[in-house]
């Protein structure tokens, strides 16, 4: 119990937002980083209003094919939520293919305005991000794209210039997400997935020293399946929720694994400072935490309707959606606690088409859901 609010303790005394990809701000106001008990959720109460039965009209967005060199397969997409560099509101999508189609070999992130007929703008075109399926974007624009072949996540300016890349222990990134508190000050995180062995990765910029991340393989064990293309399932879809009260943090990362399929809460997550720190168990469904106090996993859901997910959406309610790669593409609606509330089919198509959502809104009424096609190589959008 000592060890696990020191921990704490030394989270709340040294927290600072003073790091490259978050602006070098140099004020150092208190952080806390509250303890929430592993299994209870750091959000409010489950919000059991089904999204998705309210999101019945479907409109294309736009083409996500790079407009120089033809780049397809949309995979990976993320909301611009400040304007710098990027505009407010546009999104980020990963392509995963090249111009013949051939997966794993797509070098480009598309940049699209949230409105139907809009047309692609290549944000960056790099080797680094060979097998894009992740594109993290911070709170200042700074945006990590993760590259499957490259084995890389690279790290670009909001105006595309590559700053500096991560490799080891990252070997096969599949999906990366941005962490953010919402506090001013307060540290910002980057959480990879691996899927060559099945472990989640945290970029952490504290304390600083040279203005690159330090990295820690803070969870191991996921289930991966050894594919290829886009048939590789492990785990993916990570979405970060955290809520602030005051000066208190409270947040829960989500992480998705397509082998099991199973949806994963892990408490605290800002507390996740030491390598292997959650050990996911054969089946996904049970967890060994070395600080229980501190942080620890939960299972929220396992088992149909899920059927090899890879992508999610974390809802302006903390709902989550997630996306299934077999069986049709599906659309599974749960809460924070495991209820699932609504399914809906989006193509009947046995082939994959679904590798990317992302959620905007500000409550019940107003929430949207994008997500890529790469049946027809677009980004569409699901509203009501």
């Amino acid at each position: 119990m000592t060890i696990s609010y020191h921990r704490v303790l030394l989270l709340a005394a040294g927290a600072l937002f003073a790091t490259s990809a978050c602006g070098g701000n140099t004020a150092i106001p208190t952080y806390t980083s509250q303890v929430v008990a592993p299994g209870a959720s750091s959000i409010l109460p489950d919000d059991t209003t089904s999204i998705l039965k309210k999101l019945k009209k479907n409109v294309e967005i736009g083409s996500t094919l790079d407009p120089n060199n033809g780049d397809m397969g949309p995979r990976a997409i993320a909301l611009v939520k400040s304007t710098f560099g990027l505009k407010k509101g546009q999104l980020l999508v990963c392509n995963f293919a090249d111009s013949s189609g051939a997966a794993g070999k797509g070098t480009t992130i598309e940049v699209l305005d949230p409105n139907p007929h809009s047309n692609p703008a290549t944000f960056v075109q790099s080797t680094k991000l060979a097998g894009c399926d992740g594109d993290a974007i911070t709170a200042t624009n700074q945006v990590y794209g993760a590259g499957l072949t490259s084995g890389l996540v690279a790290e670009f300016t909001p105006m595309g210039v590559l700053k500096q890349t991560y490799r080891a222990p990252i070997a096969a990134p599949f999906n990366d997400a941005d962490a953010f508190c919402g506090l001013a000050y307060a540290p910002e995180d980057i959480y990879v997935a691996n899927s060559k062995n099945g472990a989640i990765v945290k970029l952490s910029f504290l304390p600083v020293t040279s203005g690159k991340a330090k990295m820690t393989q803070v969870i191991s064990g996921f289930a991966v399946n050894k594919g290829s293309g886009w048939s590789i399932l492990g785990p993916s879809g990570i979405q970060y929720n955290g809520t602030r009260t005051g000066n208190l943090c409270n947040d829960t990362l989500y992480i998705v694994d397509g082998v099991d399929n199973t949806v994963v809460a892990v408490s605290n997550a800002s507390n996740l400072l030491a390598k292997n720190e959650i050990v996911v168990q054969p089946g996904g469904k049970k967890f060994k935490c070395a600080h229980p106090k501190a942080t620890c996993a939960t299972l929220v859901y396992s088992g149909s309707p899920l059927n090899a997910p890879v992508a999610s959406a974390l809802l302006p309610n903390g709902n989550l959606i997630v996306a299934n790669t077999k069986g049709g593409n599906t659309l599974v609606e749960l809460t924070p606690s495991g209820k699932v509330l609504a399914t809906k089919t989006i193509d009947s198509s046995k082939t994959a088409h679904i590798f990317g959502l992302q959620a905007s809104g500000t409550s019940d009424s107003d929430t949207v859901l994008f997500y890529t096609d790469t049946g027809t190589n677009t980004l569409q959008e699901l509203e009501q």
